[in-house]
């Protein structure tokens, strides 16, 4: 499992200019069965997401197709997390590892 966070650079006016397209990119990662959460960071500071049934390499590759990325409107980090204890209800992630 994996935390992205998208912190917002000196760029960030151009949000507006590419919000379609990130919006699309968030789509076709929930489409695809990669993201599990997406949400803002408090503060205005940028974005987080929760991103699993994908290899860190597959997943880099893909925030590297968000626009607000190629554009360095933000910044991205990348986690992984080796999940080890869940809530029953989150019992598919400990089939990742």
């Amino acid at each position: 499992m994996f935390i992205v966070l998208l912190k917002f650079s000196d760029n960030k006016n151009q949000v507006p200019k590419f919000m379609q397209g990130h919006k699309d990119w968030i789509k076709r990662g929930f489409d695809e069965s990669i993201f599990l959460v997406v949400g803002s960071l408090k503060s205005n500071m940028g974005g987080c997401i929760i991103a699993h049934n994908t290899s860190l390499e597959e997943l880099q590759q893909r925030v590297n197709e968000d626009p607000f990325i190629a554009e360095n409107i933000v910044t991205e980090d990348i986690m992984e997390i080796a999940v080890n204890q869940v809530d029953e209800r989150l019992n598919f992630l400990l089939d990742q590892e």
